[in-house]
């Protein structure tokens, strides 16, 4: 593809505007989400949600998260339950995304969906990302801004360093607060966790009152964020490091015997944990070490959504 002149906006009126005028145009523009940064495209355009996938390198088969501003927008695109509304009432807007079967005659692209009867939805809480999605006035397809399987962006900079000269602009809100994906409830069938992120299965299950499935990795892709090999660094990741070997960039968690480079949280808190993840694995990565590897972290409430980034991010790759 032909370089592009990247734009690096404000998140003011100007800067906002500006961004849903690169939208309606079909242009792409990276965001703030309180999650991570997301590359955003008309989702109605299907011109503009190709050029999503070339931009990111993202196979076609890998649907795409739709983000709207209110609930009469994602209402026009899904069908509805009782238990899309609880989830709402609860999670919305916020770090949760609903997949539901697709409305007929909803207008998105069938690029979105990758070839599916259902849609993922979502409503950001971040301020800017509210502001843009008002301002355009559209449905955004939107998954995170940078090339497909890399490490997942909370900074403008994380943008820029992917996608400079292959997107139109980046509107830069400063860093993502939550900086772990989303997480994603399947409600096209029986309510099934199909990705974990900051709100976990067993809070997922109180709000709806019926247990949540999890689904497996040999099933069918459903969702963004099933790949097996993603939010990889250039560096080869090394989990569960119990010491460190020459060479190695040291990314530690709670209180540690020896030094690490980086410590996702000296107090073992996962929230933290959770917010410096992307970050911290950009700057070791950043570094030019072979391999980063990574202490254990607990797998209880969020530990497993960071867990289950850190284990695609230490895949196989192609």
């Amino acid at each position: 593809m032909s370089e592009i002149a990247t734009q690096r906006l404000q998140a003011d009126p100007e800067g906002l505007a500006r961004g849903a005028e690169i939208l309606r145009s079909g242009g792409l523009l990276a965001f703030p989400t309180e999650t991570v940064y997301g590359l955003g495209g008309d989702a109605c355009n299907d011109r503009a949600v190709a050029r999503i996938y070339e931009a990111k390198g993202r196979p076609s088969f890998n649907p795409l998260i739709v983000h709207l501003a209110d609930l009469d927008a994602v209402k026009a695109l899904v069908i509805w339950s009782d238990l899309a509304e609880a989830a709402a009432t609860a999670f919305w807007p916020g770090p949760l995304t609903m997949v539901l079967p697709l409305r007929e005659g909803a207008p998105v692209s069938k690029l979105v969906t990758a070839g599916l009867d259902s849609l993922a939805v979502r409503m950001p809480a971040n301020p800017v990302a509210r502001a843009l999605l008002t301002e355009f006035g559209g449905p955004v397809a939107a998954p995170s801004a940078n090339r497909s399987g890399r490490i997942s962006p909370t900074r403008a900079e994380h943008v820029l360093d992917t996608l400079d000269g292959r997107i139109e602009g980046v509107l830069d809100g400063g860093r993502c607060d939550v900086g772990l994906e989303s997480t994603i409830l399947g409600l096209a069938g029986k309510p099934t966790l199909l990705r974990p992120g900051r709100i976990g299965i067993e809070t997922l299950s109180e709000v709806l009152g019926r247990p949540v499935m999890e689904r497996k990795d040999r099933e069918q892709i459903s969702a963004p964020g099933q790949l097996s090999s993603h939010y990889a660094p250039r560096a080869r990741v090394r989990l569960n490091a119990a010491d460190w070997q020459e060479g190695e960039a040291r990314l530690g968690f709670g209180r540690t015997e020896g030094d690490c480079d980086l410590n996702l949280s000296p107090s073992g808190d996962l929230v933290e944990a959770a917010a410096n993840l992307f970050e911290y694995l950009h700057r070791l990565d950043a570094d030019g070490a072979a391999t980063i590897a990574v202490m254990p972290v607990p797998h209880v409430g969020l530990g497993i959504a960071i867990n289950d980034r850190l284990s695609r991010a230490a895949a196989p790759r192609d």
